[in-house]
């Protein structure tokens, strides 16, 4: 029996690979999801629950299917007669590094929190831990965002794990201040920060190095430079060098996969820095593949590690 069980909350949308005008790959992505099912595969003994929106149409469907042959539950999935997933297009250059095209202003995800209670808030109390990124809070209206926000309030006070993903996508916001906002609210309510630096600089400004996160738990990564953490409020900071690699192929889902390894330590029991080491193994075995999802065998020996 799983001995803890998370929630995490965002979208999944169709993911084309390739270039445009060119052969095409279909699959699917989302940051969440992509946290998701690297959690899932790593952590067999945690009840992964995903929490989102889809249609009612056969790529929603199959959406579903898929995300279910990877251990995630569906059972706060919500359908939504008539809409669709979202969609984008993952180019990547010579370097590994990836440029995105998205058609998704009216996907289903957008709506999760349109009606009076979703299946995410009518079973807040089974969660031992909870997860959403700065995507998550991008594609939600404002009334969203609220629930979102209390529901990340009322599982901090009852002790559980709530975990913030700092993703900061430009395009998906009105303005960087609406966005600052926004962030600096989720930040204030998680006890886990997990904190992209480039992100975060490019939110809050270059001085600001992640030391004023005021989360239980903060890590920030730096890229291929040591990633910093810093365990408790007012602990010491420790640094953990991320895994040296060749070739970096394409750095898609390269925070998400760190997101899911540090959490399937922590849910088992690790200290934040053995956890980030996990997260740094598995992210570093991810950008070696393409696309955001890669295959199981490539990662096997990680996935009870």
């Amino acid at each position: 029996m799983p001995h803890a069980s998370i929630a995490l909350v965002g979208e999944c949308m169709l993911e084309l690979q390739g270039q445009a005008f060119g052969t095409m790959r279909q699959t699917f992505g989302g940051d969440t999801l992509n946290t998701a099912v690297y959690l899932a595969r790593c952590a067999q003994d945690v009840s992964v629950h995903y929490a989102t929106a889809v249609g009612d149409d056969p790529l929603s469907e199959g959406l579903v299917q898929r995300w279910q042959a990877e251990g995630v539950a569906t059972d706060l999935v919500r359908r939504i007669p008539g809409r669709l997933p979202g969609l984008y297009l993952i180019e990547t250059d010579a370097h590994g590094e990836r440029r995105f095209s998205y058609w998704r202003d009216t996907s289903a995800a957008r709506a999760y929190f349109d009606t009076d209670a979703t299946p995410l808030e009518a079973r807040a109390a089974e969660w031992q831990a909870l997860y959403l990124s700065g995507i998550t809070l991008a594609i939600l209206p404002p009334a969203g965002r609220e629930r979102l926000y209390a529901l990340m309030r009322s599982m901090r006070e009852r002790g559980a794990m709530v975990s913030f993903d700092n993703n900061y996508r430009p395009r998906l916001w009105r303005d960087r201040d609406e966005a600052r906002a926004c962030f600096a609210r989720a930040l204030d309510l998680a006890t886990v920060a997990l904190v992209s630096l480039d992100d975060h600089q490019a939110l809050f400004g270059a001085a600001c190095d992640g030391s004023e996160l005021q989360a239980g738990e903060a890590i920030v990564k730096r890229g291929a430079d040591a990633t910093r953490v810093r365990p408790t409020p007012m602990g010491a900071w420790h640094e953990v060098p991320t895994e040296r690699i060749e070739r970096v192929v394409d750095t898609t889902a390269a925070g998400d996969s760190f997101a899911a390894g540090y959490l399937a330590r922590r849910l088992a029991g690790a200290d934040p820095v053995d956890a980030t080491r996990h997260g740094n193994r598995l992210a570093a075995r991810v950008v070696q593949h393409r696309g955001a999802l890669i295959p199981r065998d490539a990662m096997r020996d990680l996935m009870s590690a």
